[in-house]
């Protein structure tokens, strides 16, 4: 909201010189302007809790099990697959150029979708959460690995290799329990400035790091979070550790700063948003995140439960899955980062941006009205 108030103000002269002043050693492909190292470098923070909470959920959460995780899997898929169908179709009116940004609705921001669960579901059945948070995850590794093969120009395979060396020593260095910031941050960041340099968005360096943190407590890697009963000591893995420590910077810092420089689009008056809901790479990307993302999770789970053996939890009913798919909807942050690779200084930025927005409230609106009046009937019922 800040943004888009400085945005569509006199201060919108201050606003964009700041986010377009460039900083950084050229020599390392690094001389960026702020808007970007928000988008390259501080998102990395951002994927490595994901690649972190990716792991946990692989190794020891609900992704280890096939039978429990089946269902939010596929979801997650039939999630990314029609709002991807959806914006080619409407968009493809807008010519073959318009098609790169294919991926901008398939993203859902978990950030957000749970924020708006928490706020009007607190009566609604634990397993709900436990299925979006589930899909979320999913999603996300989806969208990393679109970000990594169709988002990456100019590949320089070398200096991906390169990047191998301080990823490699990142990796040993937590397998033997080190937590020292002032070894693993450089690490990261040299890990992170090569793979920039390679030419793959520099996000993934996150995830990549977050890869190799271990999930299970060893006698090298653990930490002692308290005692039990009988005052034996109870260790938990570093990956568990590193998300504690560094979601408050990402959700506190790296996301909001993200979407202060991302969001901040000059809306030009009644004019602009008639122009931006009259185009079809706008009108694509919000069909893609209100109709592809509800459709598709629903779609696919009604599917996938007609085999047999596989149901939705028993406490959850077919209107809850529809709010919570409507509420997957919600792309804001890796949808404005898809949005940035697709069209990052063309005439299309300031709609793509516009649909977004619109889109990502559109589906958190509908899905919190249907969640809200199922959450009623619980709390009665209740």
């Amino acid at each position: 909201v800040l943004a888009l108030v400085l945005a569509n103000t006199v201060a919108a002269p201050y606003y964009e010189a700041v986010r377009d002043f460039t900083f950084g050693p050229e020599p390392l492909h690094l001389n960026l302007s702020v808007g970007a190292w928000a988008a390259d470098g501080l998102l990395a923070i951002f994927f490595f809790v994901v690649g972190l909470e990716l792991k946990e959920e692989f190794v020891a959460g609900k992704l280890r099990n096939p039978r429990t995780a089946i269902l939010p899997i596929t979801a997650a898929v039939g999630g990314v697959a029609l709002p991807a169908l959806i914006f080619v179709i409407v968009a493809a009116p807008a010519g073959a150029a318009a098609l790169r940004g294919w991926a901008i609705p398939a993203a859902t921001d978990i950030a957000f979708a749970v924020a708006v669960l928490a706020v009007v579901g607190r009566h609604l059945p634990p397993a709900l959460r436990t299925f979006l948070l589930t899909l979320a995850v999913v999603d996300d590794l989806l969208a990393i690995s679109i970000i990594a093969i169709f988002y990456t120009d100019d590949l320089q395979p070398l200096v991906l290799l390169l990047a191998l060396l301080p990823l490699a020593l990142f990796a040993i260095a937590v397998q033997r329990g080190v937590r020292s910031i002032w070894i693993l941050l450089p690490l990261g960041i040299i890990t992170w400035a090569l793979i920039h340099a390679s030419g793959i968005h520099a996000t993934v360096a996150g995830v990549l790091l977050g890869f190799t943190v271990p999930v299970i407590a060893s006698r090298r890697a653990r930490v002692q979070v308290g005692t039990d009963a009988e005052g034996q000591p109870i260790y938990e893995g570093l990956a568990a550790h590193f998300a504690d420590r560094w979601s408050s910077v990402s959700t506190g810092f790296a996301v909001p700063v993200f979407a202060f420089f991302a969001a901040g689009v000059a809306l030009g008056g009644l004019s602009g948003l008639e122009t931006a809901f009259s185009d079809p790479i706008a009108l694509g990307i919000m069909a893609g995140l209100v109709l592809g993302k509800a459709i598709g999770i629903t779609g696919t789970t009604f599917l996938i439960t007609r085999l047999p053996g596989l149901a939705i939890d028993s406490s959850l009913k077919w209107p809850d899955i529809i709010g919570m798919a409507f509420v997957a909807g919600v792309g804001f942050t890796v949808s404005l980062l898809v949005g940035e690779l697709s069209f990052a200084g063309s005439d299309a930025e300031h709609n793509v941006k516009i649909g977004v927005l619109a889109g990502s409230f559109l589906a958190a609106l509908i899905g919190g009205v249907v969640l809200s009046v199922r959450n009623r009937r619980y709390r009665d019922a209740g």
